[in-house]
C-alpha cells in the first residue's frame, strides 16, 4: 500500500542563490559588523605598549629599510621621486591589501567556533575585516599625505595631480580584489589547511612581482608582461603617479584590472557561499 505524502508545516532551504548577495540581510546586522571592527582595531593592541602607533612605527620601519636596501644599496630607480615618499606609497597601499587578503583567507578556520554557535550572514566576517584595516589604511595613509605635502610644498620634487580624486576607486578595487582571493582561500583551507602556508609564501613572492619597490618602468621589456597580468600593477602606478606625478599606467589597464578584480570578487563569492553550508563538517 502506498504511503500518503508527507505535508511540512515549515520548509527550510536556501533563499538566493550562490551568486547572490543579501544586503539588506547584512544591513540589518550591521551592529554587529561595527562591533567586530571596534574588536578587531582596539582590542588586539589593548595590551601593546605603542597601542594604535604601531600602525606609523611599521610602514616608517619598513620604508627605511627599503631605503637602505633597494634605494642605497641595490640603486633601484624610483623615477626621480624621492625615496621615502616613493617607498611610503607601495607600503601604505600594499599593507592594506596583504593585512585584507591574509585575514579574510582564515575566516572559516578563525571563526568556526562562532559560525557554530549562532547564525548571522557570514559575509558579515570578511567584511568586518576589510572594514578594520581600512580604519588601519586611514592612518597610515595620513602619514603619507603629511610627506606628500612636505615634498610638494617644502621640497618641491614632487607634483600631484587631479587623479587623486581616484583614490576611492582604487582602494575600493583592491578591497575586493582581497575579498574575492581571500574568499577562495578561506573556502578550501576548510578542507586542505595547507593552502595556509602556500598562500603566506604567495603573498610574500607576489609583493616582488608588484610595482611595491620599484616602478614598472624599471622592468627589462621581456618582463613588462608580468606587470600587465598584475591586476595591482595599475592600481599602484595609478595611486603614484596621483600623488607623486609619476607612474606608467592607461585607463585601458584599469579597466581590465577592473574585469579581473570584478571577476574574481564574484567568484570568491560563488565559491564562499557554497562552502559556508556545509563547512563545518569539514573544519
Amino acid at each position: 500500500m502506498k504511503e500518503p505524502k508527507q505535508m511540512w508545516t515549515e520548509e527550510i532551504k536556501a533563499e538566493s542563490s550562490l551568486f547572490a548577495i543579501n544586503f539588506r540581510e547584512i544591513w540589518h546586522y550591521r551592529d554587529l559588523l561595527f562591533m567586530l571592527v571596534k574588536r578587531d582595531f582596539i582590542t588586539f593592541y589593548k595590551q601593546t605598549i605603542l597601542g594604535p602607533l604601531w600602525f606609523i612605527v611599521q610602514p616608517l620601519l619598513t620604508t627605511l629599510i627599503f631605503v637602505i636596501l633597494f634605494g642605497n644599496i641595490a640603486k633601484l630607480s624610483t623615477d626621480g621621486i624621492p625615496q621615502l615618499a616613493f617607498y611610503l606609497a607601495g607600503i601604505t597601499i600594499w599593507n592594506y591589501f596583504a593585512e585584507s587578503l591574509t585575514k579574510t583567507s582564515s575566516v572559516f578556520t578563525a571563526n568556526a567556533s562562532i559560525f557554530g554557535k549562532v547564525y548571522f550572514p557570514r559575509l558579515i566576517m570578511p567584511l568586518s575585516i576589510v572594514a578594520s584595516s581600512l580604519l588601519k589604511f586611514a592612518v597610515q595613509f595620513a602619514l603619507f599625505i603629511l610627506v606628500v605635502l612636505y615634498y610638494t610644498f617644502v621640497a618641491q620634487s614632487i607634483q600631484p595631480n587631479l587623479w587623486i580624486l581616484f583614490t576611492p576607486v582604487l582602494i575600493l578595487l583592491m578591497a575586493l580584489f582581497a575579498l574575492g582571493v581571500g574568499m577562495i582561500f578561506s573556502s578550501l583551507t576548510t578542507k586542505y589547511k595547507d593552502l595556509t602556508f602556500l598562500l603566506a609564501f604567495g603573498i610574500q613572492l607576489f609583493m616582488y612581482i608588484t610595482p611595491v619597490v620599484y616602478p614598472s618602468s624599471a622592468l627589462p621589456e621581456k618582463f613588462q608582461i608580468l606587470a600587465k597580468i598584475n591586476p595591482l600593477s595599475s592600481i599602484f602606478e595609478c595611486f603614484r603617479y596621483a600623488y607623486l606625478g609619476t607612474g606608467t599606467f592607461t585607463i585601458a589597464d584599469l579597466l581590465i584590472s577592473t574585469l579581473v578584480i570584478v571577476f574574481l570578487f564574484f567568484a570568491g563569492v560563488l565559491v564562499f557561499n557554497k562552502v559556508e553550508k556545509s563547512f563545518m563538517d569539514t573544519v
